[in-house]
């Protein structure tokens, strides 16, 4: 009876708290279901939203409300053992190194380029972070939202800010399942329809077997020298694409595809939107990480379409700029929507592959471009406080 009363005080005192935060997770679970928005995980992060903002709510701490350092309740012992050990991040990355097929990349290597220049938008937005006084580590985890990765997303936030996990893997998702939205009116606004109507060579020659399996073996060694903080990032994602590769593991690569990758979503979803409690999520702090979120999507799409002008003012050879824009990390959905705005300028002009080449490569470059953010930060760190 003691619990009960507590519990309607609390919410006497916080209830328009509460019930935006219902909103919120509401509308997240009405953006999966009606939208189709990337529903493995708006959805269950809108409804472990509404569970850790109930009065008295036992999901995060055992005795009811929310107490950040004593997180013994179920979704708080998810939070500590998924998320703050980086362990759901990088099993996810497993699960997508096996569904990424890295052939058209190996056929057009230059793709590798446009995938590294769609990056852009993290290092502006997290200069522009700084400029609106985030602390630096702060600052980088915003700005990897623009990786359009959300794995890669939460695992920096998880090491630089934890406070900021839950706006920040929102921000993240949410952006990324409105990239059908973002992405034309950028392309659009930075293409002339002459450019847009430029077609490719679709290169189908054989990439022999020994290459795909070297390839990912190759790629973990060198990042792993040139950044080793990055190894659980890239290492992971090319364990899973080797997995692939070799076969000999199909049955361990179709686990990794499909029960893997959708119990670690699950869980990955709804340990999230626990975190998303009102005092932690309904700051100012919140509304500037949507903000420059958008930024850092706006800036990689930009970032992406300009370098590929310029590598046609150099190239005899022309890219259809919106090849640029498919270098975000979001696989396979931006090659999808830069093909149908071929299709729409030009019914006979078939830019998929090359799109996913740049697609793919942009997956490689988000994940790099997480380690070295990984990396830099502390660096930078330690020569300020010289």
């Amino acid at each position: 009876m003691q619990e009960l009363f507590q519990g309607v005080i609390d919410f006497g005192v916080h209830w328009w708290q509460y019930l935006l935060m219902y909103a919120i997770g509401g509308t997240l679970i009405y953006l999966a279901i009606k939208k189709d928005y990337e529903p493995m995980l708006l959805l269950p992060i809108g409804l472990g939203a509404i569970l850790v903002n109930l009065p008295l709510s036992a999901v995060w701490t055992m005795e009811g409300g929310y107490n950040y350092a004593q997180a013994d309740g179920v979704l708080g012992i998810f939070f500590n053992a998924g998320i703050m050990t980086e362990i759901f991040p990088v099993l996810i990355f497993v699960a997508v190194g096996a569904m990424i097929d890295f052939t058209p990349l190996l056929r057009d290597p230059k793709m590798i380029f446009f995938g590294a220049a769609a990056q852009f938008g993290i290092f502006f937005t997290i200069i522009a972070a700084m400029l609106l006084k985030f602390p630096l580590k702060e600052a980088a985890s915003i700005g990897i939202i623009g990786a359009a990765d959300g794995p890669t997303s939460i695992f920096v936030a998880s090491r630089f800010a934890q406070d900021l996990l839950g706006p920040i893997t929102v921000a993240a998702y949410s952006y990324m399942s409105l990239v059908p939205v973002i992405m034309p009116p950028v392309i659009k606004a930075l293409t002339t329809k002459k450019e847009r109507m430029i077609r490719m060579e679709n290169k189908g020659k054989p990439i022999p077997r020994m290459v795909l399996i070297l390839f990912p073996i190759m790629i973990t060694v060198i990042s792993g020298i040139i950044a080793p903080i990055s190894v659980p990032l890239i290492g992971l994602l090319m364990f899973g694409n080797l997995i692939r590769e070799c076969l000999v593991l199909d049955k361990l690569s179709k686990a990794a595809q499909n029960e893997l990758s959708s119990l670690v979503t699950l869980l990955l979803g709804i340990t999230i939107g626990a975190s998303m409690h009102f005092s932690k999520f309904l700051t100012l702090q919140t509304v500037g990480i949507m903000c420059l979120g958008l930024v850092a999507f706006i800036f990689d799409v930009a970032g992406g379409v300009l370098f590929a002008k310029l590598f046609n003012v150099f190239s005899k050879n022309k890219v259809n700029p919106m090849i640029g824009a498919a270098g975000i990390s979001a696989f396979p959905m931006a090659s999808r929507i830069v093909q149908k705005l071929a299709k729409e300028e030009d019914p006979y002009n078939f830019i998929l592959m090359p799109a996913v080449s740049a697609n793919v490569a942009g997956q490689l470059g988000s994940v790099v471009a997480g380690g070295m953010v990984l990396a830099l930060v502390p660096w930078l760190l330690s020569l300020l406080s010289l």
